[in-house]
């Protein structure tokens, strides 16, 4: 705080030295106690303790006379076990004679399982124009492999739908399930199942160009021990994952081959920029998390005016997109209000350094904020993106990200697929299974499948 900053809050009066003082001890404090817990050796209680929740408002539980919710009765009974009567009391160990009634449970527990393995007899002809041995396909496993569709389908869907790692997936095959199999022999079946579901992996790319919106996001990636990323390019029923190098245009470059004829969602990083698209809209919830930090950090009456002035524009403007109760006539003349208090408000500028590099960046994306009012499938944020990239967040943190090319590529495709047919309400492991079984009769992949119609 300058000089002047501190006279001009002196010159308001006590209540407003006061409440200076107390916002610079809180924010002291905050930072005291980051620090303090930054330090703190994982063996030791931390010195700060996060403050107890309030307690409830009214009594936990339904209220009286709501019926009770339990779990649905199953649909079939597979086994019936009866009990002997018994002889004796197990209580005071007095004879019983004959039961006086029975009382039926129900209990829903996993069998006891084996590996399956089935030998296939295949019967061999002699072709005498292709001068060699023919046999029919088995559609129960790719050629020359010993693993079996489904075994391959559940696991990759494990690893790469769920994020379980490799040695857990090992590890509840080996114990669990009695199956014995090597890492060695998993990865191998999931780049062969990769190098097939690449053909999805294709489509689900110029599906996702050539939606209406379109969200993306990026994250940090691992590749050989040296820092690459993952992006994501998502939208309500198709999700593409791309591993590169770049974080920059080369990485846009190479999704973006063609001018993308729709609304691109992204945060505020300036790469995609270079992407040539109908619209375009920034995300409102970084610019919301922007201020608030800045807030915290900036304690001046005109970075005080300037960041409510902006942030009543904005909540007026999501607001906006909530009224469904406005004409049309109506809706428009409040959206070129938006229009000229955003313009109003680049004009006026601001007198604080952090007002000023706002500033700079809503001049930039000045566009790209209220594009969702224009647009009825177009949100001012860009959480489907966030949603979308966080499993590969979680597995980022398990899995250490990759060790090739070879395995970010595999990584990719079954990444999304599995996020694919998830968004699309699809069973991920019968879907697989029977396209495997499509491909070794026919030698090529049914089409994609497209949303489920119980899935909405």
């Amino acid at each position: 705080m300058t000089r002047e900053q501190a006279e001009a809050i002196y010159a308001r009066g006590p209540e407003a030295v006061v409440f200076v003082m107390m916002e610079m001890a809180a924010r002291l404090a905050r930072m005291s106690a980051k620090d303090s817990a930054a330090s703190t050796p994982s063996g030791m209680v931390p010195p700060h303790q996060k403050p107890s929740a309030r307690t409830r408002r009214k009594k936990p539980g339904a209220r009286p006379g709501h019926a009770g919710a339990r779990r649905a009765e199953p649909a079939e009974i597979t086994r019936h076990t009866e009990h002997p009567p018994l002889q004796r009391c197990p209580h005071c160990d007095s004879p019983l004679g004959t039961p006086a009634e029975r009382r039926f449970r129900l209990i829903e527990d996993i069998p006891e399982t084996e590996p399956e393995v089935t030998e296939h007899s295949i019967p061999r002809h002699w072709c005498p124009r292709c001068r060699k041995l023919v046999e029919p396909p088995v559609p129960d496993a790719l050629p020359k492999a010993r693993f079996g569709h489904r075994l391959v389908a559940l696991t990759a869907w494990l690893h790469y739908g769920l994020g379980v790692t490799i040695s857990q997936i090992v590890e509840v095959l080996n114990h669990r399930l009695k199956f014995r199999v090597r890492q060695g022999g998993l990865v191998d079946a999931w780049q062969r199942l990769g190098s097939i579901l690449a053909v999805w992996y294709e489509q689900i790319g110029e599906e996702v160009k050539t939606s209406g919106v379109l969200h993306a996001d990026e994250t940090g990636w691992r590749l050989s021990g040296r820092s690459v990323w993952l992006w994501c390019f998502t939208t309500a029923r198709a999700t593409y994952y791309m591993i590169h190098r770049s974080r920059g245009s080369p990485a846009l470059s190479k999704f973006f081959t063609q001018a993308f004829d729709g609304v691109l969602v992204s945060d505020f990083w300036a790469a995609y920029r270079a992407v040539a698209c109908a619209d375009r809209q920034a995300c409102l919830t970084h610019l919301f998390r922007e201020l608030a930090k800045v807030d915290e950090e900036d304690l001046s009456e005109s970075w005080r005016r300037f960041s409510k002035r902006l942030k009543r524009l904005l909540r007026d403007g999501i607001r906006l997109k909530k009224r469904d109760d406005l004409t049309e006539a109506a809706l428009a003349s409040r959206r070129v209000r938006i229009d000229r208090r955003l313009t109003a408000l680049l004009d006026d500028g601001a007198d604080n350094a952090n007002g000023k590099r706002i500033l700079k960046r809503l001049r930039r994306h000045r566009d790209d904020l209220f594009a969702f009012l224009d647009y009825e499938d177009v949100p001012p944020d860009n959480n489907h993106a966030e949603r979308e990239i966080r499993p590969a967040v979680m597995m980022r943190k398990t899995s250490q990200s990759n060790r090739s090319e070879a395995g970010a590529n595999v990584q990719a495709i079954l990444m999304s697929v599995y996020r694919t047919l998830r968004l699309r309400g699809q069973d991920p492991l019968e879907t697989i299974v029977d396209a495997l079984r499509e491909y070794v009769r026919t030698g090529s992949l049914p089409p994609l499948p497209a949303q489920n119609a119980s899935d909405g």
